[in-house]
């Protein structure tokens, strides 16, 4: 299987480095830098979901999709529309639906915060702002039940913004499974790739019989 990884907002393909090094993860895996994907000015989720859906489109199935938050978003919303191409899933830190308050309160910080801050996500300042603004509808609470691939979904115990969402997930989904990570945060690649790496190598083990994993 073909395991390809997507970092969060804020992040940069080299998030998952420390992981995929720890891992030893096959030379076959992908991992896209999302501000690459769309060539535009104009950042917006509808936009960026196409781009990553091409690129999905072109690799060889079955996938295993291991997203962090909006990398999350990504991966549940590929997978609701092609469950036939998903062999297994790794949701961290994920939302469904979307917290409007919470990413109004997100977009609200991140009008006060310097331009220079955004750079190294290669992501400007206003397209941040408007990427935030494009999610706000998201909401895959009625397409869920397409999906019955194995899951693993994580979270950070610190991450208490998205406890709530990562175990209604888990009883929404027919073949999920929760693993909290004990003194862990939401950037679980960046805070604890070594607690990461175990946790995948165990679900891959479990899961991707006869396939392709570490």
């Amino acid at each position: 299987m073909r395991q390809v990884y997507i970092h969060g907002l804020g992040q940069t393909a080299s998030s998952w480095e420390p992981v995929l090094h720890l891992l030893g993860a096959p030379e076959s895996s992908v991992c896209p830098d999302l501000a690459k994907l769309v060539s535009t000015e104009k950042i917006t989720y509808p936009l960026l979901y196409h781009a990553f859906a091409r690129l999905c489109d072109g690799l060889e199935e079955p996938l295993v999709l291991c997203g962090l938050s909006l990398g999350g978003v990504l991966a549940l919303h590929y997978t609701v529309e092609h469950p036939e191409r998903v062999g297994a899933l790794v949701l961290i830190a994920p939302q469904y639906k979307m917290p409007k308050r919470l990413l109004q309160i997100q977009n609200v910080l991140f009008r006060f915060m310097p331009p220079a801050m955004f750079r190294e996500t290669g992501f400007a300042k206003a397209q941040f702002v408007q990427f935030c603004g494009s999610m706000m509808d998201l909401d895959f609470s009625g397409a869920l039940s397409r999906i019955s691939c194995p899951t693993l979904v994580l979270c950070g115990s610190r991450d208490r913004a998205n406890q709530r969402a990562c175990r209604e997930l888990v009883q929404r989904l027919s073949k999920a499974e929760l693993r909290m990570v004990a003194g862990a945060g939401h950037e679980l690649n960046r805070e604890t790739p070594e607690k990461l790496a175990p946790l995948l190598r165990d679900f891959y083990a479990r899961t991707l019989q006869g396939g392709n994993h570490p």
